[in-house]
């Protein structure tokens, strides 16, 4: 490690709130799916910013549209119509088959944001006795940091000392059909539920589970609310993650990949009865629905589906996951993935994740561990068959090593 990286690292642990541990590297440039420390070096960036750059780094037209609507016009908040945000309601409407939008920035505001017109829905429309709204979620759930929503996770280490907490939320297993359907009372506005945990470590529901899901939802008018922001827009190999068990989602929430890692962007898409009870005042963001923001998430959308690249994941993908699943380690406890979101778990013997992503760094691939034992791998959606070889080919040396 050379003096300018430990340089840059000693400043940000001086300056810096001491909230993230990052991998030990200084990265200064991107392009598709590589990226350059701040001493030369390459590395296939197999975490795209937990999926934010789906897009690959510095996507050229994302990149022209930007420079372009910086030029023109960047902020107006809503107080004015500006002559983007229409074009990105009727584009992502159109994309997603969606009916009502509510842009926002990040995709912690965009939860936050469904929780609120889930419970105003449940109590002007479905007719829950004011401030008794129930919201249904899953054990090991990550929707994001804000107060409200660490509320509702079962990390203990995201909640330690940030209490109280607000009500009106049960917790119940992911995956399981049986549960959710116990769980339920008149009072039940929503499940809020991610199609595949991400931060959990890539886990996959049982088949025919979402399909079950989505019964149990319009049996009882409550409203299906899928967290999308690290699933959607082309990561497991469709535009949507609903898509492999062919349901709809009520309100569906999208973010990172929106704006393809420029800008921050996400979006509430939902049916008329949600998005339809807010009222001018009650719910808003400055800087959401800004023209820069709309203009990049534009193009952002446009190249995912022009350039092929939702088709491409789906393909390496499953080359991807079979090269993992053929890898013969020890160390592999199990392998599991849909599309380019996939993960090696770790037998808690061979020690924890990230000494491997540490190594995997001295072979010029970055990748993140979550939850001690498992080892995320999403790469751009742009990533080739060759490059996913060459991932594979150092992927099988690190994890056949016993680093414990």
């Amino acid at each position: 490690m050379s003096s300018s990286v430990i340089d840059f690292i000693a400043t940000e642990a001086r300056f810096g709130a001491r909230n993230y541990e990052p991998i030990g590297v200084v990265l200064s440039r991107g392009e598709g799916v590589w990226v350059w420390d701040t001493d030369g070096n390459r590395y296939l960036d197999c975490l795209s910013a937990y999926s934010a750059v789906s897009q690959g780094h510095c996507h050229p037209k994302i990149l022209a549209a930007m420079v372009e609507q910086a030029h023109r016009l960047t902020l107006t908040s809503r107080a004015f119509h500006n002559d983007q945000l229409a074009l990105f309601y009727e584009e992502i409407a159109a994309l997603t088959g969606s009916h009502k939008v509510l842009p926002m920035n990040s995709g912690a505001e965009a939860v936050e944001s469904a929780i609120k017109s889930v419970r105003k829905w449940g109590y002007e429309v479905k007719g829950v006795p004011d401030g008794q709204a129930e919201i249904i979620v899953c054990a090991d759930n990550f929707h994001g940091r804000t107060l409200a929503i660490v509320g509702f996770s079962t990390d203990a280490e995201t909640r330690a000392h940030f209490g109280p907490f607000a009500p009106g939320f049960k917790i119940i297993p992911f995956g399981d059909a049986a549960a959710l359907e116990e769980a339920i009372t008149p009072n039940t506005v929503a499940f809020l539920v991610e199609p595949i945990q991400g931060e959990a470590g890539v886990v996959i529901p049982p088949a025919g589970y979402f399909a079950k899901v989505r019964q149990l939802c319009t049996a009882n008018n409550m409203m299906l609310v899928l967290d999308e922001i690290q699933t959607g827009l082309g990561r497991t190999g469709k535009l949507l993650a609903e898509q492999h068990e062919g349901i709809e989602a009520d309100v569906t929430l999208l973010g990172k990949a929106l704006s393809g890692g420029f800008y921050p962007v996400s979006a509430v898409l939902s049916n008329n009865d949600v998005l339809g009870t807010l009222r001018p005042g009650q719910h808003g963001s400055t800087f959401g629905g800004n023209p820069l923001a709309c203009a990049v998430a534009r193009t952002a959308m446009r190249v995912l589906v022009e350039e092929g690249m939702i088709e491409n994941a789906a393909r390496q993908g499953a080359r991807f996951l079979e090269g993992l699943k053929a890898i013969r380690a020890n160390t592999i406890r199990e392998v599991r993935g849909r599309g380019l979101m996939l993960a090696v778990e770790l037998h808690p013997e061979a020690g924890r994740a990230r000494r491997y992503c540490e190594a995997l760094q001295g072979k010029g691939i970055l990748a993140k561990d979550t939850h001690g034992q498992t080892i995320r791998i999403a790469p751009p959606l742009v990533i080739t068959s060759d490059q996913v070889d060459w991932a594979l080919e150092r992927l099988a040396t690190t994890l056949t090593q016993d680093l414990s």
